[in-house]
């Protein structure tokens, strides 16, 4: 093996298509104040401080995706996920600042 597996960058536009065909499970890795303040539409919140790749719930044959307030925190949560052997290596590059600079709706409250 030559270095990490890399983490899947997916863009704005490409999650929005893939959560409206229903094709992803979005994930927020941001704190429940972050995510009750704003977030995009359909995402749950698994906070990363108490992130637990097992306990991540079954998508049902979708793709998770990873997602947080700008990229850093879901490319760690790829990378718990990697050290714990679950198959989850795609996030939301830019995460919501790359989703609203794109935008996109969010929900506010």
């Amino acid at each position: 093996m030559f270095g990490a597996p890399k983490t899947k960058d997916l863009t704005p536009q490409q999650v929005k298509a893939a959560l409206d065909a229903r094709e992803i499970m979005l994930i927020d890795v941001r704190e429940p104040a972050e995510f009750a303040a704003e977030k995009i539409e359909g995402a749950l919140n698994v906070p990363l401080s108490t992130f637990n790749p097992a306990a991540l719930p079954h998508a049902g044959g979708k793709t998770i995706v990873l997602q947080c307030a700008g990229g850093k925190r879901s490319a760690l949560a790829v990378d718990h996920c990697r050290k714990a052997s679950q198959a989850i290596d795609t996030h939301l590059a830019g995460g919501l600042a790359a989703w609203k600079a794109a935008g996109l709706p969010t929900i506010t409250g």
